[in-house]
């Protein structure tokens, strides 16, 4: 059979999969994805950043080590977890703000459902708030826009309208040579009275509200929706932060005072044996910025990740003061990482270990046991659709054309040492693959030449290794991993 009518076919099983009953003991879902967030979490080693919601999870479920992205940019990414397929699969390699995503835009996916669609046609109460698919940061916030959204995924969505720019303070310019608002850095300290005005808190505010509706009492709920009054809920919170520009009360900047910030160290020479593409987001000449408004544009960013943890605390307060904690799955993750400076890059589409790794929190109440624990072994945004079918008693309903792999086996235990998936595939601009093992990270860059580093002994990914006749067989066992990742895209 051709690979097209295998696909046609696996489509037209998962549609026959949507009138599938929910069990009343499924549990609910509470999908948080933050935009633009580098694992600098206090329960990922950071000592510097304060997130104690963030870390509160970890101690709730189980914290992954290894996850990456598939394409460090907010609408491929999002598009590919929310698909569970990579984005040379799913045709989405930019910022769409076209309606439907990968389902519009990809005609063989036209009938392929998202997480939440799928959710959703399986007897889930789906809904969204926020940012989940790509949406303008700033731009479409300002606008309450609903970006590149895919409606079929949702029985309510709600898009927050926030100030952004416009909120009462001074903006600030902090990267001279870059003046594009949403790829510059800037930062607007907001008075705390008017924190309550911004678009995380207001996009929690309105989940927290979901959220209680679908606790309060069923037999006074009108419902609109295809799902039952009694159906458990999947809900996908959006929020904006940590992405540009920096807008955070007074009270949390005064956290950061530049004085404890500390500047990435690296080697003069850093740069000297990569790709030119690898170092495409170097600060100068791109944002031109001095020491002063690097630690500037650190400290900033601290503070609206922890604005973005407190908005998380709220969340699961809200589910302890509820009594449903414990039929709630939450999820926490970002769609890609972030450089502050390490390498002298910055921000995103890099293939920097910063770049492609994202914080990874589950907390399945169904493993108390795994509770604290961190799981080591590489995992990908793509395994996040299987597991929450798996997640959810719908393994047997998903598409059979998902490409990642479910983690449940690593919420059970942890520890395990017969994982199976061998590498995480990541791609980017000006043609950069990479591979990323529990060991090593290989990357490619078209014509322009490779990387090869080894983090068991240059965690900060320093040494180029790619020319070396002693990592000859490594190399040629990544280069392997490529080749195979590159075809498992073609659908």
């Amino acid at each position: 059979m051709s690979p097209r009518r295998t696909l046609l076919l696996a489509l037209y099983v998962s549609a026959l999969f949507y009138a599938s009953p929910s069990s009343a003991n499924q549990p609910n879902i509470l999908f948080i994805v933050s935009d633009d967030l580098q694992a600098c979490m206090g329960s990922y080693g950071n000592p510097i950043c304060q997130t104690p919601s963030l870390d509160r999870l970890a101690t709730e479920g189980v914290r992954f080590e290894n996850a990456h992205c598939q394409y460090p940019v907010c609408g491929p990414s999002r598009a590919s977890f929310m698909s569970g397929l990579y984005p040379d699969s799913n045709g989405i390699r930019g910022n769409s703000s076209k309606i439907g995503s990968f389902r519009a835009v990809t005609d063989s996916l036209a009938n392929h459902p998202s997480i939440g669609g799928f959710l959703r046609h399986n007897g889930y109460y789906s809904a969204r708030v926020g940012k989940i698919y790509h949406m303008g940061v700033p731009g479409g916030i300002e606008a309450g826009d609903p970006g590149g959204d895919d409606p079929d995924s949702w029985d309510y969505a709600y898009n927050v309208l926030g100030p952004e720019t416009f909120s009462p303070g001074k903006l600030e310019l902090l990267s001279p040579t870059r003046t594009h608002y949403g790829s510059n850095f800037a930062r607007l300290i907001v008075p705390d009275d008017q924190a309550n005005t911004q678009a995380d808190y207001l996009a929690t505010s309105q989940a927290i509200a979901i959220i209680e509706n679908r606790a309060g009492d069923v037999s006074t709920r009108t419902n609109k929706s295809k799902a039952s009054p009694e159906a458990p809920f999947f809900l996908a919170v959006g929020l904006v932060r940590p992405h540009v520009p920096s807008v955070a009360p007074k009270r949390l900047f005064d956290l950061y005072p530049e004085k404890k910030i500390a500047l990435p160290e690296f080697p003069p020479d850093d740069l000297d044996d990569i790709p030119a593409g690898a170092a495409g987001m170097k600060n100068d000449p791109r944002y031109g910025m001095n020491k002063k408004q690097q630690k500037q544009a650190i400290a900033a960013y601290y503070a609206t990740v922890t604005f973005l943890d407190e908005q998380v605390g709220r969340l699961l307060d809200t589910l302890q003061r509820l009594d449903i904690r414990d039929n709630t799955v939450v999820i926490f993750t970002a769609d890609h990482g972030f450089n502050l400076g390490e390498h002298d890059c910055w921000q995103k589409l890099s293939l920097w270990r910063d770049s492609t790794r994202v914080p990874l929190y589950i907390s399945a109440p169904q493993f108390p046991k795994s509770a604290g624990q961190t799981a080591e072994q590489i995992v990908e945004l793509i395994d996040l659709y299987p597991t929450i079918a798996e997640l959810t008693g719908l393994k047997d309903n998903a598409p059979a054309i998902l490409q990642g792999q479910s983690l449940v086996p690593l919420l059970e235990n942890p520890a395990r040492t017969d994982w199976s998936k061998p590498y995480a595939y990541t791609v980017t601009y000006n043609k950069g693959q990479a591979i990323n093992t529990q060991r090593y990270r290989y990357s490619k860059w078209g014509d322009q030449g490779e990387e090869l580093y080894d983090h068991k002994t240059d965690p900060n990914e320093f040494n180029n290794l790619a020319d070396s006749p002693e990592h000859a067989a490594t190399l040629k066992q990544l280069q392997s991993h490529l080749e195979d990742a590159q075809n498992r895209t073609n659908l």
